[in-house]
């Protein structure tokens, strides 16, 4: 048996969160990880929405210690939140992912097949091979992410196809490795550490998702994200 930890960062996701840990408990359920443990940890940013009363709520209605609230002061960046939860995970492979619904949880299972087909250290997933894709996202968001996509690869040669994509499984151990070496903090955070996971000789492999956008609640995509994006992308390639 295999214990995995699901990381699920959270800002103003009350009306997700339940759907998706209700997602999470079915996706283990399929027979390729049914015998395995999981545990899911959100770490919640001080949202003032009410998503914590609503993962208590979950907690105590489903009598479920699966099911752990790790949150933090304040709103301190999307790659410390992983870290924060990486301190509190107790399995021995690492899942993480968006609070709202735009990663399915189906797609977990075929995580974890891939991983045991060759022992990976990370399986990623990607929306840009056959098999994956985006729905929901207008023309320029497409373009956006498809252009952020080019330029990292061509700046940084990272070996994956979906560079930018943040729905993941990692060895643990490894994980732990690399995160002392990471320096970003923000959506820059996925970028670095699957180039550092290249760097270090880790194996990857890559698991077709489609990526659907939030049906509740605004993206935290913004103008200063991507300024932020490019600049990290520039700092990545000249240090890296």
């Amino acid at each position: 048996m295999t214990k995995f930890s699901v990381i699920v960062p959270t800002y103003n996701e009350r009306r997700n969160i339940g759907i998706l840990y209700l997602l999470l408990r079915k996706a283990f359920e399929d027979p390729r990880c049914a015998d395995d443990d999981f545990e899911v940890i959100v770490v919640d940013d001080n949202s003032p929405d009410g998503t914590q009363d609503v993962v208590k709520a979950l907690a105590k209605e489903y009598d479920d210690d699966r099911l752990l609230l790790r949150p933090r002061p304040g709103k301190l960046g999307l790659g410390t939140a992983y870290v924060h939860g990486l301190a509190h995970a107790t399995g021995e492979f690492v899942v993480i992912m968006d609070a709202d619904l735009s990663h399915h949880p189906r797609a977990i299972p075929e995580f974890i097949a891939k991983q045991r087909e060759g022992n990976f250290d990370v399986v990623t997933g990607t929306r840009y091979v056959p098999g994956g894709g985006v729905h929901g996202w207008d023309t320029r968001r497409k373009l956006t992410s498809r252009v952020a996509n080019y330029l990292a690869h061509v700046l940084l040669n990272p070996g994956v196809s979906d560079l930018t994509g943040s729905f993941r499984l990692y060895r643990k151990s490894m994980l732990e490795d690399l995160v002392k070496k990471v320096v970003s903090k923000g959506y820059v955070f996925q970028m670095e550490i699957i180039v550092r996971c290249r760097r270090a000789g880790l194996s990857v492999a890559e698991v077709p998702i489609t990526f659907v956008d939030r049906v509740y609640g605004s993206s935290k995509l913004g103008g200063a994200e991507i300024v932020g994006y490019l600049k990290g992308l520039l700092w990545l390639f000249a240090t890296m």
